[in-house]
């Protein structure tokens, strides 16, 4: 069986890796380019820390692009391994998704290499590496390299006054073994765009203002609260698009990958903390300074007394109507598989670790629904690439008696949904973007140990 690791390593010998380069053989200068390459981060003045990174900074550069308006981005990389760059949340072309499993090429070290697509759907995106890391907590999601992207619509009918983007992170110091063998990375510091508390500029506002915060959660395995002191948020969408339903309320909560844009109305003068609800995770330095003009003083910290949130209620009034051909369904039971003691675990997709974990291929133009099966112990956020979906059914204890027409909900159209342990949940999506599209859970430890599969098209 060939591992991702082997499979980078092989590529960058061999008949995949000259692909890229010749790409960037293209005669048009490209819209962009990133430098992959290690760096030397402060997070703080008593924390410093060598990671790697894009542009040299954490987050990497803010990309906007167009929908529907072709770009190209020149990738040159400067480390001592192979590299891709995923473009979560776009409706790429295999080849170009950044993702080794579906057939994108890596990009050799020392070497450079084009990424050209046409940016769509329109909304708050990320791009991100999508490389092994396994035992080093150097690579892969506990790395710097992460970054903004937002895909401008034609007609930007947004009403605010400033946009801020926020990327939540967690640095990993060492590996924690549990009893059956799982490894799980210990954080030593949390940050907000690459700063813990008290490091970097707040966030300056006016009183009256209308500001749209865009918030990321790049943490390699871990969900977060976020709140902020005495205000609330208005979630006007999720993993980039608009919600059927907004709502106004007192926290968000992401899991690895996810992406809120919300809007607060800056009705309350002062300096304020927005930062993790959690205090214990707080305490590692993941919050920052709101900032009124013409306020001083430290800032203000509300601690909330529980921890609230579901999708439902973002949703539309009434789910759609149902399909004139009904969706096909595709059970997926996830587990972890025992190893034997000192082993790191395996995880499955019904009884298989990547690559042999299949299901028969996608007929195109169809419309499925997908059975998230959660037997685990661990909630899981899992990720389609190259499609949205829509969630249908959410939460369901397993042990529940199942139901003939059970309760739904439409509208809410994401790319990451955080199935909780012992739980199920049902999306559907229409298989209208051909090729190998991977499928994931997006805690690096469990993708690195086989939780993946690839979506094929007949």
């Amino acid at each position: 069986m060939i591992s991702r690791r082997d499979l980078l390593r092989l590529s960058a010998l061999a008949g995949i890796a000259p692909l890229l380069p010749a790409l960037a053989r293209d005669l048009k200068p490209p819209d962009y380019k990133i430098d992959i390459s290690p760096i030397t981060l402060d997070l703080s003045p008593r924390r410093r820390l060598t990671t790697t990174a894009y542009n040299g900074q954490v987050p990497g550069p803010l990309l906007r692009f167009k929908e529907n308006q072709t770009v190209s981005i020149e990738v040159t990389n400067h480390t001592d391994r192979p590299e891709v760059v995923h473009w979560h949340g776009l409706f790429t072309p295999p080849g170009m998704d950044g993702a080794i499993e579906e057939g994108t090429p890596p990009i050799p070290a020392g070497s450079s290499g084009r990424y050209s697509f046409t940016p769509r759907p329109a909304g708050f995106r990320w791009y991100h590496t999508h490389t092994m890391a396994m035992n080093d907590l150097t690579r892969g999601q506990y790395s710097g390299q992460h970054g903004f992207l937002l895909i401008e619509p034609r007609e930007d009918s947004a009403r605010y006054d400033q946009q801020f983007f926020l990327a939540l992170h967690d640095w990993a110091g060492y590996q924690l073994a549990n009893e059956d063998g799982a490894m799980n990375p210990s954080y030593a510091v949390a940050t907000i765009n690459g700063k813990a508390m008290g490091s970097g500029e707040p966030l300056r506002v006016k009183q009256g203002q209308r500001v749209l915060l865009h918030v990321l959660n790049s943490s390699p395995t871990e969900v977060h609260w976020i709140a902020l002191a005495g205000h609330s948020f208005r979630v006007v969408a999720l993993d980039g698009n608009p919600v059927p339903t907004q709502r106004m309320i007192p926290m968000l909560r992401l899991a690895p990958a996810e992406r809120i844009s919300a809007v607060v109305e800056m009705n309350n003068p002062g300096i304020w903390v927005l930062g993790e609800v959690r205090r214990h995770v707080q305490a590692l330095g993941m919050a920052m300074a709101i900032e009124y003009e013409n306020k001083a003083g430290a800032p203000r910290w509300e601690q909330p007394s529980d921890l609230v949130w579901n999708y439902e209620q973002f949703a539309a009034g009434q789910p759609a109507g149902r399909l004139s051909e009904p969706a096909i369904v595709v059970p997926l039971v996830f587990e972890s598989k025992f190893r034997g003691h000192g082993a790191m675990e395996a995880w499955t997709i019904n009884g298989q670790s990547y690559p042999n974990a299949k299901v028969a291929p996608l007929i195109q133009g169809r419309r499925y629904r997908l059975q998230f099966i959660n037997k685990s112990m661990d909630d899981h956020p899992l990720h389609l690439h190259r499609h949205s979906f829509e969630l249908r059914t959410l939460g369901a204890p397993l042990t529940a008696a199942p139901r003939a027409v059970p309760d739904e909900i439409g509208g809410i159209v994401k790319d990451v949904l955080l199935v909780d342990s012992k739980t199920r949940a049902e999306v559907e999506f229409t298989a209208d973007n051909p090729g190998a599209s991977l499928f994931h859970c997006h805690q690096q430890n469990h993708m690195d140990l086989g939780f993946m599969m690839l979506f094929d098209y007949a």
